[in-house]
């Protein structure tokens, strides 16, 4: 919060000094989240990205990561401001759900699970950066086509920079999410047959809402590069297509996550099955109610000695 404030005085005044305080304070904050992962990492005894919540808190860091990378070689803050906007709103996911203790699974233990989910992890943070980007390229764009260059054109780097920015971070997040999927299809493969009763495993497939959605993820990035090659979709186009893109990924990272489906969520609080369905819970009743004495255990008559 103290590095979006910080950055946010930055792109208004422009001061050297702020730019400073606001880079050191985002550096401090991610310092801060490494002990924390690593803390975490030493108590379940592999990197805590299992669940959904920790999941978010792993791509938060990696985001803040990526976003670092871009300011050292750029030696642009005028994006920081935006990154922030997005680390401290997903980051209040698992500060009010807490971090959670992961368990120990047999199925979590395949080397292909923490590649499938680490290159994901890597992926999302990647299209992360590049729909900030999109986004201030088009502030700027409108701003240009209005001619009145006073806020945003000061204050971001060119539309040419903003444009090779967006293309290479989306190249970059397209690899790593297509190792992901190939390296997730392979696992699950495999977890059929070494945890063939675990539901989840047998939840996932092309079907379910959080595979099905991440394909569509992959399909709209993967039109974005081919378009910007084949029908020279570049620039404003390609921004929206960013901007889209990490929409999918934050409805598919939260909202299905949590809500649509349990296959992908290995954490500690999904370890306690749902209440049966109300059809299955009347069939017991029924069931109950024809057995002796509806179902009870027999009560034995007290002995005598």
């Amino acid at each position: 919060m103290l590095a979006l404030v910080a950055y946010a005085v930055h792109f208004v005044s422009r001061t050297p000094a702020a730019g400073r305080a606001a880079t050191t304070l985002l550096v401090a904050g991610a310092l801060a989240h490494t002990f924390v992962i690593g803390m975490q990492t030493m108590a379940a005894g592999h990197v805590p990205f299992a669940g959904t919540t920790q999941a978010i808190s792993t791509f938060v860091w990696l985001l803040a990561i990526a976003y670092l990378y871009t300011e050292v070689t750029t030696d642009e803050r005028g994006l920081g401001v935006f990154v922030m906007a997005i680390i401290v709103t997903l980051q209040a996911v698992p500060a009010i759900n807490g971090p959670g203790v992961e368990p120990q699974s047999a199925v979590l233990e395949h080397p292909l699970f923490w590649t499938h989910v680490a290159a994901l992890l890597g992926a999302y943070a990647s299209f992360g950066l590049a729909a900030v980007i999109g986004i201030t390229y088009v502030l700027q764009f409108k701003e240009i086509k209005a001619k009145h260059l006073v806020f945003f054109f000061t204050r971001l780097p060119s539309l040419q920079v903003l444009d090779v920015m967006n293309s290479r971070t989306v190249f970059i997040g397209w690899v790593l999410m297509t190792v992901g999927l190939l390296t997730g299809a392979v696992w699950v493969a495999e977890a059929l047959t070494t945890a063939p009763d675990d539901p989840r495993v047998q939840a996932m497939s092309v079907t379910d809402p959080k595979i099905f959605v991440a394909i569509l993820t992959w399909a709209v990035y993967t039109f974005q590069l081919v378009a910007r090659r084949t029908i020279g979709w570049r620039g404003r186009r390609s921004a929206y297509l960013s901007a889209v893109g990490f929409a999918i990924v934050l409805l598919n990272f939260v909202l299905v996550s949590y809500f649509l489906t349990d296959s992908h969520n290995f954490g500690a609080r999904n370890l306690v099955p749902r209440a049966l369905p109300a059809r299955v819970g009347l069939t017991a009743l029924r069931e109950a109610a024809l057995r002796p004495n509806g179902g009870l255990p027999r009560r034995e008559a007290p002995r005598q000695y």
